[in-house]
This record gives C-alpha cells, sequence and structure tokens, in this order.
C-alpha cells in the first residue's frame, strides 16, 4: 500500500495566515501542519508517499520536509495541484504513483489521537474495494455523513441538514486502483469541484465500501477555531505519538 497526502487548495477560510504561506505549513502546537498527516502513514507502515501540494508556496514543502529523512523515509514524492479542483482532483494526480497499487489518503489538515494501523491491516485483508474510517461528532452537519445500516454504509450525504446519522466522515481513506476509473466519470459539483463524496458513493453502489469507527480523538484544522482547537489537543494529549528525527532540538 502506498500513501497519499492532499495538502493543495488556498486555504481561503483561513486568510490572512494563508496568504503567504500554505495551511498545511502553518504550525499546530509544535510542529508543522504538514507532518502530522504524514506520521499518521508512517505510523501504520506506509513508508511510499506522495505529497499532493499547490498554491505559491509549493517548493516551501520540498524545503521543509526534503526526501522525509526526519520521518524515517528513504524518498518522499510531490507533486502540483493548479487550483482548487477538490480533492477528487487531487487525488487523481496520484494515478502514476500508485502504479495499480492500493492506496490510503489523508487529508493534510486531518490529525488523529492515534493510530490507524487496525484499519490499514483490515483493509490489506478486503483485497479490493475501499474503507473508511467514521468518527461521532456533536456536529455532523459540518461533514460528510454516512447514513449506516449495520455494518454497511447505505450512502454518504455531504453536509447535510437533517443528518442520518452522528457520525462524520473523516479525511482518511482507502481505495483500490479502480478508484482512478471512478474519479475520470466524475462531474463537478455546485461549487466546480471533484468531489470525495461522489468517489466513495460510487464505491457504496458497487458494494465494495466498509468502514471501521476512529478510536481517540480526531480533528481537521482547517479554520480558526479548528487549528486553535487541534493545538490544545495535541499539547494536552500528543498526536501520533510525535517522534519525528530532529523535531524539538536546538
Amino acid at each position: 500500500m502506498k500513501g497519499v497526502v492532499l495538502a493543495g487548495g488556498l486555504g481561503s477560510r483561513l486568510r490572512p495566515l494563508t496568504a503567504v504561506t500554505n495551511k498545511h505549513l502553518l504550525p499546530v502546537y509544535n510542529q508543522p501542519m504538514i507532518y502530522y498527516p504524514i506520521q499518521t502513514l508512517v505510523n501504520a507502515g506506509v513508508k511510499d508517499i506522495m505529497v499532493v501540494t499547490g498554491g505559491n508556496s509549493a517548493g516551501d514543502f520540498l524545503k521543509l520536509l526534503g526526501n522525509g529523512s526526519m520521518f524515517g523515509l528513504k524518498h518522499l514524492n510531490y507533486t502540483y495541484q493548479e487550483g482548487e479542483g477538490g480533492i477528487a482532483q487531487a487525488l487523481a494526480l496520484a494515478e502514476h504513483f500508485a502504479a495499480g497499487e492500493p492506496l490510503c489518503i489523508v487529508l493534510g489538515d486531518n490529525l488523529i489521537e492515534g493510530n490507524i494501523c487496525r484499519a490499514v491491516r483490515a483493509y490489506r485483508h478486503q483485497g479490493g474495494g475501499a474503507k473508511i474510517l467514521l468518527k461521532k461528532v456533536h456536529d455532523p452537519q459540518r461533514f460528510g455523513v454516512p447514513e449506516i445500516d449495520g455494518k454497511r454504509v447505505v450512502r454518504i450525504e455531504e453536509k447535510p441538514q437533517q443528518p442520518k446519522s452522528d457520525y462524520a466522515v473523516i479525511g482518511i481513506y482507502m481505495y483500490d486502483a479502480g478508484v482512478f476509473d471512478i474519479v475520470r466519470t466524475l462531474k463537478p459539483s455546485a461549487r466546480g469541484e471533484l468531489e470525495i463524496t461522489d468517489v466513495n458513493n460510487a464505491y457504496i453502489e458497487r458494494d465494495e465500501m466498509t468502514w471501521d469507527e476512529l478510536d481517540g480523538w480526531w480533528t481537521d484544522a482547517g479554520t480558526f477555531e479548528s487549528l486553535l482547537h487541534a493545538g490544545r489537543l495535541v499539547a494536552e494529549t500528543g498526536a501520533n505519538k510525535m517522534e519525528v528525527q530532529g523535531a524539538n532540538k536546538d
């Protein structure tokens, strides 16, 4: 399995902080935001990783991350997303990198307390299709919300006014190589983007989607409120058991 961190976009909800840098380079407590999703993949045993960047600060990712040696990686791959075409469009840029292997996708502004090892192992045994991770939240209407029937996801609705469950689809997805064929069939949504929810619903319609519930806390960091919240969570409880080589050293 290969890993992809999606760290493009313009971060408009965090302006003026993002006027001169990419959102994913902003600090979350004592480390750049981008460190956390990379560490999530590394902790799960995924060592072949691509970072999808965008905006005017793409070169800063290379200066910060280099070849990924601070994470114990031998090499780190990069590609560039022009504009804001949506998560699914960013994912499509990883097709050559994937080379037919399954992928674990992590959104660059998602932080978790623990790890996804159990879900990754389960997906490897699944042998294809897709897997999403869910977390109970108090405000599911802000997220993609699954309708669940036992262990089966019936459908995912994006930001529903009347959510059919109190789960949110968090920004960690696992897909087989068929995901790129699905992306090629997508049409832009009302906001002009290719939506990851449409990808997930395509797998659901094929009866090829499974889900696991994430242990520990989860948050994104894409707004001022959630960025502050993420920093507090990391300061108080830690995230991913971070042990990045060279971090926090004089």
